[in-house]
Parts: structure tokens; sequence; C-alpha cells
């Protein structure tokens, strides 16, 4: 079973088990004038409300969540588990809707209801079970209960414009590469071919902000000028920084100062 396919809706219909869980071993009904420690029969204590609000709401929410996380779901009576497990909440609150007006009845006392009200057990289910049929029913339908009940993992953020994201570019430990000086002067220290500083682009032009992004699959960097052979490979897994917009295509920069257009900007990550 798949967790993060659950959502905000199946939170909803889980909490309300486990309220429904919590009354069931509480007061069925009241009786006015009785002292605290009259020993009043739970909502186990009648058969009735055991099968028709109890046991029918959490089956029914169990349907519920356990269709939101199966890869397929099942169908039983033409209906997916989802829709059966829904309709089983629908019955279990409009059986405790009955219960709470009729609670004698459904404590199966004689049939007298002679100062005698619902319990916090029978007052606590009835909220439980129209909780849990109004979120199996509107979870489909309204799309803030369709949002995620466990967030996805966000990768790590990449540091400013300027800065080198930690351990090198997606690669932790990663060593910074030995550029070759410059043809006819001696190398500094630290200082890649041209004299740029790795991880320090170009001021960009215009209104574009620089960004950090990844690509999901192997993309070749071109160079400026249009050339059809490629300088360098972008692989997934490592963050690359966008310096400039041209048209659908980015010019990026890589962790050695070149600078090269992608072209193929399809299914990027921004960072």
């Amino acid at each position: 079973m798949n967790i993060r396919s659950l959502t905000r809706g199946d939170g909803v219909v889980i909490g309300a088990a486990v309220l429904l869980l919590i009354a069931s071993f509480l007061d069925l009904y009241s009786i006015d004038g009785a002292s605290d420690s009259a020993d009043l029969p739970n909502l186990w204590g009648s058969g009735p409300v055991l099968m028709s609000v109890v046991l029918a709401g959490i089956i029914g929410g169990a349907l519920v969540v356990v269709s939101r996380g199966l890869p397929q779901v099942p169908k039983v009576a033409g209906l997916d588990l989802g829709q059966f497990g829904a309709a089983f909440t629908v019955f279990a609150a409009w059986s405790t809707l009955g219960n709470t007006f009729d609670v004698m009845g459904g404590a199966d006392n004689g049939g007298t209801d002679i100062g005698v009200s619902p319990g916090i057990g029978l007052i606590l289910a009835l909220i439980a079970t129209l909780l849990m049929a109004a979120a199996a029913i509107a979870t489909p339908l309204v799309p803030a209960l369709q949002a995620g009940l466990v967030p996805a993992p966000r990768p790590a953020a990449p540091q400013p414009y300027g800065g080198q994201p930690q351990g090198g570019y997606g690669y932790p430990g990663a060593q910074q590469p030995q550029p070759q000086p410059p043809y006819g002067g001696q190398p500094q220290p630290g200082q890649p071919f041209g004299g740029q500083q790795p991880g320090q682009p170009q001021a960009p032009a215009g209104d574009f902000s620089p960004f950090w992004f990844a690509v999901p699959v192997p993309r070749p960097l071109f160079a400026e000028d249009g050339s059809p052979t490629p300088i360098a490979e972008l692989a997934p897994g490592t963050w690359y920084l966008a310096v400039e917009q041209r048209g659908p295509a980015l010019v990026a920069q890589t962790q050695d100062g070149r600078r090269g257009v992608l072209q193929d900007t399809s299914g990027i990550q921004r960072g």
C-alpha cells in the first residue's frame, strides 16, 4: 500500500474511524437521575448498533482508505472498492442518526424512552460517522481534500545565484576540476580557463532571473555559436545554472564555467 497516495480526505476518514472506535466503548444511553457509577451498556452491548454503526462505519472507512493505496482498485458488485466503502459510511451515518432518535429501541430495553437520552458514546458515534461519510463522498469532488496527506520529499534547495550547491553540483564530496591555464598566460591558483571563477556566471541581460535546474535524462549542451557539435552533456541528479533565456532554449553554465545552449528543456526540474 502506497502511503503517499493518501489524500487529506482520507486523513479525515481515518480520524473519524478512530473517533468511532473510541466512542464504541462509551455509554450508549444515559438515564436521568442515574448515578455516575451506574453500569450502563456501551455501543458493543447492542447488536443493532454494533452491526449497523460501529462495524459498518469502521469497515467502510477501511475500504475507502485501502482503495486509495492500491495500484489497481478491485470491484465489488460492479462498484470499485472506494465507492463500496463510501456506501458503507453513508449507511453507518444513517443508522446512527436513527438510533439517536430511538435510543431505547437501539438498546433493546423494552421500548420505553422515559428519562432516557442518547449517551456520550452514541453522540460521538453520530459525529464520527457523519464526518466519515462527508469526507468519503466529498474527497473526489473537493480539490482541497485531494491534496496529498504526506507531502512528497523536496530536493535540497540550491544555493543562491553566484554560489555553488553543496558537494559540487549535486555530487557530495566531488572534487573541483583543474582547468588548463589560458594560452600564453600563467594559471592563477583556483582560477579556471578564461579567468572566471566556478559558479560565477556572467551577469544576465534583461529581466531574466537565473535559476538552478536539473535534467530528467542526459541532455547535450551545444555551443552558443550554433555549432551542431555538443560541448558537454548535462547529467541527471546534477544542478546546473540557467543564466539566459533564448526562446524555448536556455543558456546553461557548467561547473567549470563553460556556457552552452540547452535546446531541449522539457521536463526540467527547477530548484
